[in-house]
């Protein structure tokens, strides 16, 4: 039974991502016919609210709910104040493990069942207990909400009735800073979830936008005009020292961080959008070898450095994703805004659905698409806490 586990466990870590070496040293994202694998899971014993989170995070995460006798893995356990539950692979007679959980709401406990389960069959970062914050749209007025990543338990952390965009975390997931126009001049907000307490970034002549905090947390680029041409800039975390990186007369957007904070990938428009890089320190933009044509817009850096994403399109848009280092890159899904879940293989987006977005959530190797719980009004920009 070891050797039969460790088999099923490997292939499924191939099923993530397949790799093939170019002439110039850089990598090709492929999909290989295993790459698009749905793992077939059992569920029973399960029933209500707990039977609900557990078919949706496992969903998430490219596993199609099945009957026993069609499964590879089965799930089994019952509910009443806490949960308890086994995982087993098909055919064999012993759990690969049996574990119980107490001591919260019944959705809590369900989410850590499901991460441990994840984590077992995909070896994957737990994911199903983090946080989103993204912008909703309602009547003309926008405000930002944060709420759990299936998008339950929403909460307005704006009351503004005022233009907001681009929620950005700060690492920690207790700090959003986000572009406002509440004071009438575009501004970058630093809210603080604790306290409730917010204050103004930036507030540069001209427009200041689009933050985005470096994942070691001491420094946050942003886009600022000072009165020009919108141009990137890094400042300290408190707002200091702002230094200017681009000195374009185009159109800088987007920007979003290599893992280690050395490294930053924006959107440049000349003529056409597309994406460059640049050192924290400054120094000449490099384009990113891209392999397409077409607006290139929103990327954003997987957690495990490997991989950029981003949308391409004007009216219709899809997602793309790319080796960080540029190369050949693979579409996706008809969407835009990615951003990655910290465990580097799930991506949450917005799409366009009867006149209005959504958020949904995608699994990238099955390319296996679920939508969130949804609200009254057009959800956009989201943004997973790390």
């Amino acid at each position: 039974m070891k050797v039969k586990i460790q088999h099923i466990i490997a292939a499924l870590m191939g099923a993530v991502s397949a790799m093939s070496a170019m002439a110039d040293g850089t990598t090709e994202l492929t999909v290989t016919k295993t790459g698009t694998h749905m793992v077939k899971v059992s569920l029973s014993g399960f029933t209500g609210e707990a039977e609900s989170v557990l078919k949706f995070d496992l969903s998430v995460l490219g596993m199609e709910i099945t009957p026993p006798d069609t499964a590879e893995y089965l799930v089994a356990g019952h509910e009443n104040g806490r949960i308890e539950g086994t995982l087993s692979v098909a055919g064999s007679t012993r759990p690969l493990w049996a574990r119980t959980y107490a001591g919260a709401a019944t959705r809590s406990q369900a989410h850590a069942f499901a991460d441990d389960i994840v984590k077992e069959i995909r070896q994957t970062a737990p994911i199903f207990q983090g946080r989103i914050a993204f912008r909703l749209e309602k009547g003309g007025a926008t405000e930002i909400y944060v709420a759990d990543f299936d998008g339950a338990n929403p909460i307005p952390l704006t009351h503004d009735g005022a233009l907001v965009q681009g929620p950005s975390w700060a690492p920690g997931g207790q700090r959003l800073f986000y572009t406002s126009w509440k004071n009438g001049a575009t501004q970058i907000l630093e809210h603080n979830l604790e306290t409730g307490m917010r204050r103004v970034f930036a507030g540069y002549p001209g427009t200041s936008f689009s933050p985005e905090v470096s994942p070691d947390g001491q420094k946050v680029a942003m886009i600022l005009s000072m009165g020009g041409s919108p141009n990137l800039y890094v400042s300290d975390i408190g707002g200091g020292n702002p230094r200017q990186l681009t000195h374009s007369r185009d159109e800088d957007s987007s920007p979003c961080w290599s893992p280690d904070s050395r490294t930053i990938c924006f959107v440049c428009r000349k003529g056409r959008a597309r994406l460059e890089t640049i050192g924290v320190e400054g120094g000449q933009p490099q384009p990113v070898r891209v392999g397409i044509a077409g607006n290139l817009t929103a990327p954003d850096w997987s957690p495990d450095g490997k991989w950029i994403a981003f949308t391409s399109g004007s009216g219709n848009f899809s997602l793309w994703v790319m080796p960080a280092g540029g190369g050949v890159a693979q579409q996706l899904v008809e969407g835009e805004d990615p951003c990655w879940a910290p465990n580097s293989r799930t991506i949450i987006f917005s799409r366009r659905a009867n006149n209005k977005r959504i958020l949904c959530l995608l699994d990238v190797p099955t390319k296996h698409v679920k939508d969130v719980r949804q609200l009254s009004g057009s959800c956009s920009e989201p943004s997973w806490a790390r």
